[in-house]
């Protein structure tokens, strides 16, 4: 089978591994389509030290169902079925204890950072069949490569505790960052801003009825203090996570209002401590989701949200990965998500949005 294999930072090559044999509880998933994290691209470029040469990536997928092991019931998990997976794998003696809170499970592996796991820049990759969630026929199934990233943003929006009516910003309008506009939209937000400095990436927030700045022509508490009457926002959401823009996040809120950190652009940084001890800041992290979050993304897309048409760019070939990844490691220039497609489920040809389209749909 085809496998995008990291072989050495900064290079992916489109390799033949032996097509992977499904162990008596595990489930074959035979990929349709994989999207491309952020984490992934920070992974290709050394950047974030959780990525490592020779493994094979990817953890954003949609898929059908190939071959099932001997402990599987076909009734309930049919071949041919269209799914997804949860990258978060527990071991048997963990999933009891850490029910409800999958992601702090001490021995947790993760799908696609795992170096030990054959993930989905595959044609074909083995999971634990409680890690596979059933998808009905979605109209367009690439949607399913989305449900990962927006299990990201559910869960950060949970974290923060959006409710009806609050004024929300996001500061970072790239891939996770739209996915949080829809997921605090569906929260009850009544009002969205979005700091961003791609002028592409801002006009595809502005489509999903966020208000945008660029952080390159604004100071962006002063911005957002202008967009609010001298106000602020309720919460905010850094989807990018660099000194800077938790800067700008504490800032743009009340006082006692709550930040919740999602981007990890850099692994450490630095805080005004004082400012958020006398404002009465809360900064809290979100990182994955436990599986009922993920389980709600599932049927969020299975609900044919039409938004979730604007969150794919760019669809293309497994021949083109490593030229992808290099054009995302150097550049913002694709407005939303690329997905990797490994095999035609049906007959799309690739895409790619232009801005004027998005905000014409």
């Amino acid at each position: 089978m085809r496998a995008l294999r990291l072989v050495e930072i900064g290079k992916l090559s489109l390799v033949e591994l032996a097509d992977p044999s499904a162990a008596p509880n595990e489930i074959i998933i035979e990929t349709i389509a994989t999207g491309v994290c952020g984490s992934d691209v920070h992974g290709y470029t050394g950047e974030n030290g959780r990525r490592f040469p020779g493994q094979v990536m990817g953890h954003e997928t949609v898929g059908r169902i190939s071959s099932l092991g001997s402990d599987i019931d076909s009734n309930l998990y049919p071949v041919g079925a269209l799914a997804t997976v949860n990258p978060v794998i527990l071991p048997a003696s963990e999933k009891q204890e850490y029910e409800g809170r999958e992601q702090h499970a001490p021995r947790r592996r993760v799908l696609g950072v795992d170096p030990t796991i054959v993930s989905a820049f595959a044609e074909r990759f083995a999971v634990p069949a409680t890690n596979v969630v059933l998808l009905p026929e979605l109209l367009n199934p690439l949607h399913g490569a989305l449900i990962e990233p927006l299990a990201v943003a559910l869960q950060a929006v949970r974290r923060i505790g959006i409710v009806r009516g609050q004024v929300v910003l996001v500061v970072g309008g790239g891939p996770i960052g739209q996915s949080c506009i829809l997921a605090a939209k569906r929260a009850g937000a009544a009002r969205l801003i979005v700091s961003e400095p791609n002028d592409a990436r801002r006009g595809l927030c502005a489509a999903l009825g966020a208000e945008v700045i660029d952080p390159g022509q604004s100071v962006v508490p002063d911005a957002v203090h202008a967009l609010t009457g001298g106000v602020g926002v309720d919460v905010a959401i850094d989807a990018v996570g660099a000194t800077s823009t938790i800067a700008d996040a504490l800032l743009s809120t009340v006082l006692g209002g709550r930040v919740c950190l999602v981007g990890m652009a850099q692994p450490n940084v630095s805080l005004a401590a004082y400012r958020i001890s006398t404002d009465e800041k809360s900064l809290v992290g979100s990182f994955t989701y436990p599986a009922e979050t993920f389980n709600e993304a599932a049927k969020w897309v299975a609900e044919g949200d039409s938004a979730l048409d604007l969150l794919v760019s760019q669809v293309v070939e497994p021949d083109e990965g490593d030229m992808v990844f290099k054009r995302l490691a150097s550049s913002l220039d694709v407005p939303a998500k690329v997905l990797v497609r490994f095999a035609p489920d049906r007959p799309i040809d690739k895409i790619a949005l232009t801005v004027d389209t998005l905000k014409a749909s």
